[in-house]
């Protein structure tokens, strides 16, 4: 566990950088986890939502708090493997036993806002992970051969799902903390996914908002949190043209828009009105092709977004493996 240390944030083609971190303590009331996400019924057409809340204290009974592992995991199933401030987050990364009966036994999470909202999920034995990342390991499918972009790298999920996948993806990817790229290449395994695919990806540190290259993006995975919420950009017409911009020729975006299932830091803000900003937005910026993705239940439900005319869902079936395919048929034409 790390309670306060000099981290030691570093990224691709720049000098290692001493960040000084802060000592951040959770409140004294974390007694378990308790993560929310969607019934599994079945997983093919519900995912769980990422989302990681401290409870109210145990009962009486630990006995009878073990059991009830459906709406929460006793804290004897974590593990902190890192706990910090850097300058932008409150960091944890938390390890969940594999002896749990849970979807996610056996993972490592990252949590960066004060809620707890997953921002990074990887597991030791497999590669898919059971939420909306599975979803965007689909996206090179229906792409054109050239550098994808991931503006919201985190710990690298997405980004190394699709090397995993596409070997030959090129993968641009933006984070505006560096100290979570060095959380990413200690806990999450992304300094070995560099080094499997060196030359194939190539990681940035600062606003993702100004990435670019110079012949444009084949597509872009846009995954950018603050606080619990989309960032206030998103909801903005004109960030979505200046994004568009920097496509290529019939490049695409794909979003995670949020929702009611992620919780913001200001209990003023309302996940799901912001994620029909941020729909609206597109939709203006995109000329009306856009596409959404809708997870969870009506209570805790949250949307992923595509740009771009529907694409053929036979051939883009086709090109996926079988365990990603349902996810093609979730698509739905965005209406206001």
């Amino acid at each position: 566990m790390l309670a306060s240390m000099d981290l030691r944030c570093f990224f691709t083609s720049r000098p290692l950088v001493r960040h000084e971190t802060s000592t951040w303590n959770p409140p004294s009331s974390l007694h378990r986890v308790t993560l929310f996400f969607s019934p599994l019924r079945p997983l093919r057409d519900r995912l769980p939502q990422l989302r990681v809340l401290a409870s109210t204290p145990p009962p009486k009974s630990l006995n009878q708090q073990d059991r009830r592992t459906d709406d929460g995991i006793p804290m004897d199933y974590v593990r902190t493997l890192a706990k910090f401030k850097s300058r932008h987050n409150h960091i944890r990364v938390l390890e969940i036993s594999r002896r749990l009966d849970h979807p996610f036994a056996g993972s490592r999470l990252l949590l960066l806002d004060r809620p707890g909202n997953i921002h990074s999920i990887a597991f030791l034995f497999k590669l898919l992970t059971g939420t909306y990342f599975d979803v965007f390991a689909t996206f090179p499918a229906i792409l054109s051969d050239g550098p994808l972009a991931v503006l919201g790298l985190g710990a690298g999920t997405a980004a190394s799902m699709i090397l995993q996948l596409y070997p030959q993806a090129e993968i641009h990817g933006y984070e505006i903390d560096p100290c979570v790229v060095s959380v990413g290449r200690e806990y999450f395994g992304l300094s070995k996914i560099e080094k499997q695919h060196r030359g194939r990806i190539f990681i940035y540190v600062g606003d993702a908002l100004r990435a670019s290259v110079r012949e444009g993006f084949s597509g872009m995975i846009v995954d950018l949190f603050s606080k619990g919420v989309v960032i206030p950009e998103l909801q903005k017409p004109e960030t979505w043209v200046r994004l568009r911009s920097n496509l290529r020729k019939g490049g695409r975006v794909m979003v995670n828009c949020g929702g009611s299932c992620v919780e913001p830091e200001d209990a003023a803000r309302d996940g799901a009105s912001i994620m029909e900003e941020t729909l609206k937005a597109m939709d203006e910026a995109f000329h009306g092709q856009v596409s959404v993705l809708k997870l969870g239940d009506r209570k805790e439900d949250s949307c992923l977004a595509l740009t771009g005319p529907m694409p053929d869902p036979v051939a883009w079936k086709q090109t996926l493996q079988s365990s990603l395919r349902h996810h093609v048929d979730m698509w739905r034409p965005y209406r206001r």
